[in-house]
């Protein structure tokens, strides 16, 4: 693999919420990586968010450019795999937004590109560092709630109006399980391993929904540590009183997780990691609750701090070859097929078998 000598240059194709909101703020933030050219129809836009200095091109000519290390793609999710694609082919090292891709055939596309070249290629499953969801590794290690039995992850919202945009309409890779589904599948991956089936359930209930805004997972294992386990995933854009965002149950008590990681709403209200000191940023001041199976109350748990900077600091030392890649490929890809077999199961209204070891 190329490592760079110096600084890593970086090129961002696309500009919409995911672009503006995480990747840009959170590659300049990272000591070690340049942002030097973007990809985007507004250039007036990434200028002013990000000053003049800042190329603006088209995602080919972004693509071609032998000047950039790494290109990250922060595009619709349609585009995920021709523009990943491309640049392995160029060269060049691939950070990819969620979903890797429309279906796993498209991400093993990928996966094979970059192995055959000896690029890095990388999903941006920046869920991963959520406050909550370093908490709650924290919790099943430590062991408080003794065996852990039954996991519900929940991600609420409450949208009540279908928007004009590309998420929300019909065309291909919209809808909130390839929105919300990779990260909630992701975490649940890292913390219990491969599930064994899985059975989803899709559903549009809003005024003139074209794509589904509501979804209920059911994971279960069979076999290895966690088997017995169930893990059900779920997210609603019509919940006016969201649930817990994570709920663990255990032989020997429960944890209770209310409301949302603060860092998303930091970076939209233009908060930088590297204007605000490293033990203040990703600060949480929510509160976990845990029910011993034999108290009489509950014991408030405080949350570790968030840590979003952590996946463009693992990309570089993977591309100085210190380091794997925080969120290597056939990771992101074991997470697609996971989404593939629920979109199945939602068809087809039945169960659907996992062999992802």
């Amino acid at each position: 693999m190329h490592a760079p000598t110096a600084e890593c240059k970086v090129g961002l194709i696309g500009y919409g919420y995911a672009g503006h909101t995480f990747h840009a703020p959170l590659i300049r933030a990272t000591a070690g990586l340049q942002l030097a050219a973007v990809a985007s129809s507004d250039a007036q836009k990434v200028h002013a968010a990000l000053g003049t200095g800042i190329e603006v091109m088209a995602a080919q000519a972004l693509i071609a450019r032998d000047d950039l290390d790494l290109v990250v793609i922060a595009t619709p999710n349609e585009l995920h795999h021709p523009l990943a694609l491309a640049a392995l082919r160029a060269g060049r090292h691939v950070v990819v937004d969620k979903p890797f891709a429309l279906d796993a055939g498209q991400a093993e596309e990928l996966v094979a590109e970059a192995e055959r070249g000896g690029r890095l290629l990388s999903v941006f499953h920046n869920r991963r560092w959520d406050s909550d969801f370093l908490s709650l590794q924290q919790w099943l290690a430590g062991g408080p709630v003794g065996r852990p039995v039954e996991l519900v992850s929940q991600f609420d919202r409450f949208r009540p109006q279908v928007r004009q945009r590309w998420r929300e309409g019909a065309g291909p890779g919209a809808g909130l399980w390839l929105d919300l589904g990779p990260h909630l599948v992701d975490q649940a991956l890292l913390l219990f391993g491969p599930p064994t089936a899985i059975t989803l359930d899709l559903a549009m209930l809003r005024d003139g929904a074209q794509a589904d805004d509501w979804f209920h997972a059911l994971l279960r294992w069979d076999r290895g540590p966690m088997a017995g386990a169930r893990v059900q995933l779920h997210a609603s854009a019509l919940a006016a009183r969201p649930g817990a965002r994570f709920t663990l149950h255990g032989t020997r008590g429960s944890i209770s997780v209310d409301g949302l990681d603060p860092q998303e709403d930091a970076l939209k209200a233009g908060a930088s990691p590297a204007q605000i000191a490293g033990a203040d940023w990703g600060r949480d001041t929510r509160q976990a609750m845990f029910w011993a199976g034999d108290a009489a109350s509950a014991e408030a748990l405080p949350l570790v701090n968030g840590r979003y900077p952590g996946y463009y600091a693992g990309i570089l030392r993977a591309l100085r070859g210190e380091a794997d890649a925080p969120v290597t490929a056939r990771q992101a890809l074991l997470v697609q097929r996971v989404l593939d077999a629920g979109r199945s199961s939602a068809r087809l209204r039945c169960e659907q078998a996992l062999a992802l070891d």
